[in-house]
């Protein structure tokens, strides 16, 4: 889980940590191998449109309606036995209890 905190001064807000890495590993000479790598990882994090899509939602739904959706599918996949389903659904969960989290701490998502 992430921490909130206060962007310092002196920095730009970047959407993508990747850019951020490849920004200063750059400057830095490191490996071009370390950076793919880095990007590559990158690519692999959940987005809210993906976690929306997975657990059948939209910005508009409250976030109750999201937890029941949720434990639906977690309960259904867990019975059928489909641990990759069930793990995809969890991680939906989880993008979007930050999304929420930020939003009621008033920080853009």
């Amino acid at each position: 889980m992430w921490d909130i905190v206060d962007k310092p001064k002196d920095k730009k807000v970047v959407r993508c940590r990747g850019i951020f890495i490849v920004k200063y590993a750059s400057k830095n000479g490191v490996a071009q191998e370390t950076i793919q790598n880095t990007i590559r990882r990158a690519s692999k994090v959940m987005t809210e449109q993906e976690a929306r899509r997975i657990l059948g939602v939209t910005e508009e739904t409250p976030w109750e309606e999201i937890i029941k959706k949720y434990d639906n599918l977690f309960e259904n996949n867990a019975k059928n036995g489909s641990f990759y389903l069930q793990s995809k659904v969890h991680r939906a969960k989880e993008c979007l209890e930050a999304v929420q989290q930020g939003k009621s701490q008033g920080t853009p998502s």
